[in-house]
């Protein structure tokens, strides 16, 4: 299993950017497929979650109404779509699926494979 995330890039603080997560030997819609961040210096920390196809999403605080998680069931694609960024929000963003629960689906040692990473820096 092999999954697969792009899509970042230096953008200005107000601009947008979509994150992809593409897998291979892994069917999304039969997952969690989540996002999670990490910037300099601190944990990995949630940042949005999808369960099977669509079924519950479930947002941090921090990123709620500006970012925008979705799946495409036929091109098997996880997204980020991130809107009004902020210097915060910059971090390495990885997605991560795994065969969680409700009370587990935020907590990123609940899930079993991992993408790269793809950086997203938010200039002010």
């Amino acid at each position: 299993v092999q999954l697969q995330a792009s899509g970042g890039g230096l953008v200005q603080a107000g601009g947008s950017l979509r994150l992809s997560c593409a897998a291979s030997g892994l069917t999304f819609s039969s997952y969690t497929t989540a996002w999670f961040r990490q910037a300099p210096g601190k944990e990995r920390e949630f940042v949005a979650y999808i369960r099977w196809t669509g079924s519950r999403i479930v947002y941090a605080d921090s990123v709620k109404g500006r970012f925008t998680i979705s799946i495409d069931n036929a091109k098997n694609m996880v997204y980020l779509q991130m809107n009004s960024l902020k210097p915060e929000d910059t971090a390495a963003y990885y997605c991560a699926a795994g065969r969680t629960i409700v009370t587990t689906s935020q907590n990123s040692q609940y899930y079993n494979y991992w993408g790269q990473g793809t950086l997203v820096t938010v200039s002010s």
